[in-house]
């Protein structure tokens, strides 16, 4: 079997990808603060913003093939720290780049809907990025950095992603669940649109793209929806007390980074090489 080295085990996006990829691929994978153990997934403890530590894991694990999913994600964390951030989802993203690059391997690097500033949806690849907030900013610095060294990367541009906790990682349905289950109030935008896909559908997009993608692409679902549309299919799918889900507009909530109004991807270039996300109720049922 080939290695494959992901970066970001300890990632919500990165531990589903180390499920999926094991079963085609000998994994390695990185985590840098969150210890955490994976059947049959070699995990190192690095710093991927140290150069000679991020030369070494290369030198050591002699990998086949990189997909980059370590990252500061938080945008409001990014908004408020902005240089503590920026090593992590620029620097070392460039770095990483160029390690493939010397060594001609496939590279796959996970980038974001919110490179768009959401006035002008639904957002194709050829479209100019216009990001409102710090995250989408280094985001596109990191875009531009790996182009430079490595223009045969993938970039890979995610949607709102969602899927079962991991050991070390939650995505945002599972503070809504346990919201509703408290028989709290949950609100929810009515006016932000995202193209959500589940984390196992996002990783197999990856590693799809990971083999047959020289470009940037754009991995959404198939579904335009609001937070609160989310919401409604949430309740439904999970048979959730549905009476304190209420709507809300962005402007109602105070938050550091600011927010498009609407991310939709255009993902129909993915579609046509046979990425094929599920509904948005079909994910959660399968959850």
């Amino acid at each position: 079997m080939k290695k494959l080295l992901i970066t970001g085990a300890s990632g919500f996006l990165g531990w589903h990808l180390c499920q999926i990829a094991k079963q085609e691929w000998e994994v390695y994978s990185t985590y840098h603060t969150h210890f955490l153990e994976i059947p049959d997934v070699k995990i190192s403890k690095v710093d991927l913003t140290d150069f000679q530590a991020l030369k070494g894991l290369f030198n050591d694990i002699k990998p086949d093939a990189v997909i980059h999913t370590s990252a500061q994600s938080q945008p409001n964390y990014c908004q408020l720290h902005p240089q503590e951030s920026y090593p992590i989802n620029v620097t070392a993203s460039g770095n990483i780049a160029g390690l493939c690059a010397d060594n001609s391997l496939p590279f796959a690097f996970t980038s974001t809907d919110l490179v768009f500033d959401g006035l002008n949806p639904p957002y194709q690849e050829t479209d100019k990025v216009t990001p409102v907030n710090i995250y989408g900013e280094q985001k596109v610095k990191a875009e531009t950095s790996i182009l430079k060294v490595y223009p045969q990367a993938a970039i890979c541009r995610m949607p709102l992603m969602f899927g079962k906790e991991t050991p070390t990682a939650k995505s945002f349905i599972q503070q809504f669940i346990q919201t509703l289950k408290a028989g709290k109030e949950l609100s929810l935008f009515i006016d932000e649109f995202r193209t959500p896909v589940s984390a196992n559908t996002a990783a197999k997009g990856l590693l799809l793209a990971l083999e047959n993608v020289n470009c940037i692409i754009h991995l959404g679902g198939k579904e335009r929806i609001s937070r609160y549309e989310f919401g409604e299919i949430l309740v439904e799918a999970l048979q959730l007390p549905s009476d304190k889900l209420k709507s809300c507009f962005q402007e109602d909530v105070k938050m550091a980074a600011p927010r498009p109004k609407d991310v939709s991807l255009d993902s129909s270039k993915a579609f046509g090489l046979g990425y094929q996300p599920l509904s948005v109720r079909e994910e959660l049922e399968n959850l």
